[in-house]
């Protein structure tokens, strides 16, 4: 019947009756992290609208709270959830016409392009399985990361759908009054309505420039919680930890993808030594002084395991490159250990594909480490006049570190204090204070 927001008769038994209401609650918050991104594409999929999508998979959140405490939470509460939600958006689109209508508009486009890309992919043995996806996620990762929005806007929208942040939570991963986020997402939304991009996998024949752009977005939303940009915590582990969900789902929907397997790779490698990175009050611990044992070695060696896989079968990309250094640190009983030499040339590597200042620095850290501190500083030297570095706490970091063992205190603490100038967290300005003399 029209207006219910319960599922009747869909064999969904309950599963446990009089469940209390917390407990409830967390069923749901477990279901709705889990399967965010499954809902949103399955609903964006059939109606055609992202807006839509988000508004009523809250109504059926909202919906489960009110049952379940009641009723018990159901054997299979996702697709409870899916039920309720497809059923609030057809009320919806019966109340509304005029919204219906334009749904309809973008839903023939999206047919009129599924008859092109089928038959593209048939015909093409590099499609890499676009035709056996297990969900509808991948369409909602590409469609959140069409070029035709603003490199922003893509990331932004992708933390919100696929990750489930809220937007005040992606407001402060960008350094951003949580307004002004809502205005970005509502504006990348309201360009995939109007340039009607469609809701699809690209063709064997778009894949290979539209993937490196989900990729990047993944990449990011690691980045920030691996290193935050800002605030008390120098780790947002909610964040890595969701990087790398999305990273699991893009490698199972496109195993053939080399660099799906690479970049899988460095955010296992890397997440592998959240635990030591910080000390008992939040302090960052630097790579030579963390204790090895912590990090978690189940995780690295799935990350080993996607390395080969990366580095197999043809020239590696940037994330497989990536991963295979970090694999190397992993791999390391200490510092000492390290093959610096290899990371050194691994690094040649990269800066070959991946131009880039931060690159460099990072290169010439290793340099330090196999050659020595004069090595290292000169290369650092030669990039002071780079303008993405002046803002870049990492490279006044390493510059004080390396000035530090050439025995140059001096300029040591004009570096440091350069990086405390330019650190975003408290934990490491706390660090740079400590460096310099300043206590806390």
């Amino acid at each position: 019947m029209a207006g219910e927001d319960v599922p009747a008769g869909e064999g969904l038994p309950a599963a446990d009756e009089g469940v209390a209401a917390g407990e409830a609650a967390e069923a749901v918050e477990a279901v709705f992290r889990e399967e965010r991104g499954l809902l949103l594409a399955s609903l964006t999929r059939r109606f055609g609208d992202l807006d839509l999508a988000e508004e009523v998979t809250s109504e059926a959140i909202e919906a489960a709270l009110r049952h379940w405490p009641a009723e018990g939470v159901p054997a299979r509460p996702g697709a409870w959830l899916l039920t309720t939600a497809r059923r609030k958006a057809v009320d919806r689109l019966r109340r509304d016409q005029a919204y219906a209508a334009r749904l309809a508009v973008l839903q023939a486009d999206a047919e009129r392009a599924e008859t092109v890309a089928p038959a593209a992919d048939a015909g093409s043995a590099s499609a890499p399985g676009l035709g056996e996806l297990p969900d509808e996620r991948l369409q909602l990762f590409f469609t959140c990361t069409h070029p035709a929005l603003a490199a922003e806007d893509r990331t932004a929208l992708t933390l919100r759908c696929l990750a489930g942040l809220t937007t005040p939570e992606v407001a402060r991963a960008f350094l951003v009054p949580t307004a002004t986020m809502a205005q970005r997402i509502a504006r990348a939304k309201k360009k995939i309505r109007e340039a009607r991009i469609p809701f699809r996998v690209p063709g064997p024949d778009e894949l290979p420039d539209r993937l490196p752009g989900v990729l990047q977005v993944v990449y990011s939303v690691f980045t920030e919680g691996y290193a935050a940009s800002s605030g008390p915590r120098l780790q947002r582990l909610d964040l890595a930890g969701e990087a790398v969900r999305l990273a699991r789902i893009l490698r199972r929907l496109l195993p053939a993808e080399r660099e799906t397997a690479g970049l899988l790779a460095l955010l296992l490698l890397v997440h592998a030594r959240r635990d030591a990175r910080t000390g008992p009050e939040g302090e960052p611990v630097l790579l030579e002084e963390q204790d090895r044992g912590r990090w978690d070695r189940p995780m690295i060696e799935e990350g080993r395991d996607l390395v080969v896989r990366a580095l197999t079968g043809g020239p590696a990309g940037p994330y497989g490159v990536q991963a295979a250094i970090a694999a190397l640190h992993d791999e390391a009983a200490d510092v000492e250990s390290t093959d610096w030499a290899q990371i050194v040339a691994l690094y040649d590597v990269l800066l070959a594909l991946t131009p880039s200042p931060v690159v460099a620095v990072n290169r010439a850290v290793a340099v330090a480490m196999r050659d020595g501190p004069g090595a290292g500083l000169a290369l650092l030297e030669a990039l002071a006049g780079e303008p993405r570095l002046r803002a870049y706490a990492p490279y006044a970091v390493a510059r004080g570190d390396l000035l530090t063992r050439l025995g140059r205190e001096g300029e040591a603490a004009v570096a440091y204090r350069e990086a405390l100038d330019a650190a975003g967290t408290e934990p490491e300005r706390a660090a740079l204070r400590r460096k310099l003399g300043e206590g806390r």
